[in-house]
């Protein structure tokens, strides 16, 4: 089970085609080119995602797996990525400064938070220092987009 975040602004911008092939690594899932799946699974063919979309308000999105969950709440964020609804956050304005704030006590103390690693190695540290970066990048892109989780 995965937590799947998105950003969605109010005007549709057209549609950019990317690779269309998308893994499963530690825990999130992400977009490589072709070459990248060259160089992982020589002479395999990957099954490929396409959309018949020409235009779309989605101007982020990403996942992480629910093993992290408890790091998030250690680091004081785990309403804000998993439940933003329920503390009031409809916009990405709203995540900037505590995603801002979660993002600086993890890289602050990783030996506190690498305790919450999966046992499994789906859900580490690093993958959500990563998601976090990332996602408060975008907030910080896109302040007046809607926040819209699903888990």
């Amino acid at each position: 089970m995965s937590l799947n975040v998105y950003l969605r602004n109010p005007v549709k911008k057209p549609v950019t085609a990317g690779s269309g092939i998308f893994v499963r690594e530690n825990g999130s899932t992400k977009e490589i080119t072709r070459d990248e799946w060259e160089s992982k699974f020589p002479g395999m063919e990957p099954v490929t995602f396409t959309s018949d979309e020409e235009e779309t308000n989605e101007v982020y999105s990403a996942n992480i797996t629910h093993n992290l969950n408890r790091m998030a709440d250690e680091a004081g964020i785990y309403q804000h990525l998993w439940r933003p609804d329920e503390i009031g956050i409809t916009n990405a304005r709203g995540l900037v400064t505590p995603l801002a704030a979660g993002l600086a006590l993890l890289e602050s103390d990783p030996v506190r938070f690498r305790k919450f690693d999966a046992s499994n190695g789906w859900g580490r540290y690093e993958n959500l220092v990563e998601f976090v970066r990332d996602y408060l990048e975008a907030c910080r892109r896109y302040p007046d987009a809607e926040v819209i989780v699903w888990r």
